[in-house]
């Protein structure tokens, strides 16, 4: 690998890093939505959204959660 290529692929992983971060907070910041409402108080449409998310973010692996929450500074209490 040059030089060139080097520095490419540095940019890209630069790249990649702070979309991951931005990623995190959208992830986080989900988290804590799903953690503080109550399905049973939304509008039948959000209800819907609100459980397709809550289901995404259950999918996440834990520690991927953990640094989403952290990069939002949350803390979700466990029901």
């Amino acid at each position: 690998m040059n030089k060139q290529e080097a520095e490419l692929l540095s940019k890209e992983i630069e790249m990649l890093m702070g979309e991951r971060a931005r990623l995190l907070k959208v992830a986080g910041a989900a988290a804590g939505l799903v953690a503080n409402t109550d399905a049973k108080s939304l509008p039948q449409e959000a209800a819907e959204s609100a459980e397709l998310l809550s289901k995404f973010v259950n999918d996440l692996p834990e520690e991927t959660l953990k640094d989403a929450l952290d990069a939002v500074h949350a803390f979700v209490a466990a029901s």
